[in-house]
């Protein structure tokens, strides 16, 4: 966990659901970028955090987006998404998440970064929960002597 020394009250409850949601995508990983939180998949960033970055007033996210989605959702909801500075040229959506969005509107966006970035041998892996266990097993069907 990246410890916060700056940012708006109660970034860090709902940094610490983002950091629940993106790390359990296959292959995700977490470090600090610019004093924020940021999420890679591949060597590639997929979400960072903008915990009032450079004065910006909210607590929200930065995600890589496909084509086309930032203008729909910036046209769509504008109190919950916008254009981010320095990666919105690119199509990363900005999305609020002190302004109440919906925590599975969120989790989608998230998975829907990640996806954007990942190469595909993290695409056709298992969520980090349900891998099965590596090993022997634990109930063995051979009796032994």
């Amino acid at each position: 966990m990246i410890p916060r020394k700056r940012g708006l009250p109660g970034a860090n409850a709902l940094i610490a659901r983002v950091r629940t949601i993106a790390l359990a995508l296959p292959g995700a990983s977490e470090k600090p970028s610019h004093g924020e939180p940021t999420f890679f998949a591949g060597g590639k960033v997929f979400v960072t955090v903008d915990n009032g970055h450079h004065g910006s007033g909210h607590v929200a996210l930065w995600c890589a987006a496909e084509s086309g989605v930032q203008a729909a959702l910036v046209d769509a909801e504008p109190l919950h998404f916008f254009v981010p500075p320095y990666v919105g040229h690119r199509g990363w959506v900005g999305v609020r998440i002190d302004s109440g969005l919906d925590w599975a509107k969120v989790a989608a966006l998230i998975e829907r970064a990640w996806r954007e970035v990942a190469p595909k041998k993290l695409l056709s892996a298992p969520p980090v929960g349900t891998r099965p266990a590596r090993g022997r097993s634990r109930s063995r069907s051979r009796s032994r002597p």
